[in-house]
């Protein structure tokens, strides 16, 4: 359960969710107040899978699932300086997935399609990431 209008952190975390931890896993939208009663909340304030020191959502998921993939590692630092801007890495990669991302929400009204086809930008991601290497 996460807030409506998905973007970077909630999207990557949804990826993440159904690529590493469960791939049945089911998405949905609900305000702050409610999350919490409707399902387990992410990227909501004061939620356990949320923003926590430094880390954004996907960074903190990274950390509790105990994921050790390099690629999965270059993605959190993509995700953190998109979604947080605070130079706390430097990564080409982050403006165009910040755009991509800008575009699909700007262009896709259902929160779940968007959800969906932004994860199939992480996909792609990750797959490009396996041929840097």
């Amino acid at each position: 359960m996460t807030r409506p209008r998905p973007h970077i952190d909630r999207i990557a975390s949804a990826w993440l969710i159904r690529r590493f931890y469960d791939p049945e896993a089911k998405f949905a939208f609900a305000d702050a107040a409610d999350a919490a009663r409707k399902g387990i909340p992410f990227d909501v304030l004061g939620a356990d899978f949320g923003h926590h020191g430094e880390d954004c959502t996907f960074e903190t998921l990274v950390k509790r699932f105990g994921i050790k993939d390099r690629r999965v590692n270059v993605i959190a630092e993509i995700v953190h300086e998109t979604d947080l801007h605070d130079g706390k890495f430097t990564r080409n990669e982050s403006t165009g997935v910040d755009f991509a991302i800008r575009g699909l929400a700007a262009s896709t009204q259902e929160d779940q399609e968007l959800l969906e086809r932004g994860m199939a930008i992480f996909d792609g991601l990750y797959t490009v990431l396996k041929r840097k290497t």
